[in-house]
């Protein structure tokens, strides 16, 4: 699935529990800003990721975009690979 900020993967697990990672590329940035789009990222998948998805293996990774939005529009864009991985992880 891809937003504007951000694709994301999934596969089914045979664990019982979810893991996700995060990839943020230096798309010619500093670490300063790479550092803080991490951080962003990961608290909104621990925080609106992690408890809705099922036995899942997730990989969310950062376009350019991500770099120029603010936390609230990168939550929005983490619903929706959350509402996106919830449906198949259901299946």
């Amino acid at each position: 699935m891809q937003t504007e900020c951000l694709e994301a993967r999934v596969s089914a697990s045979l664990l019982l529990h979810p893991r996700v990672g995060v990839v943020v590329p230096k798309h010619g940035r500093n670490i300063v800003d790479r550092n803080r789009t991490k951080r962003r990222l990961r608290e909104l998948v621990r925080l609106r990721l992690l408890p809705v998805v099922g036995r899942v293996d997730l990989l969310v990774r950062a376009k350019p975009e991500a770099y120029r939005s603010s936390f609230d529009e990168l939550a929005l864009q983490v619903d929706a690979i959350s509402n996106w991985a919830a449906r198949i992880a259901a299946r």
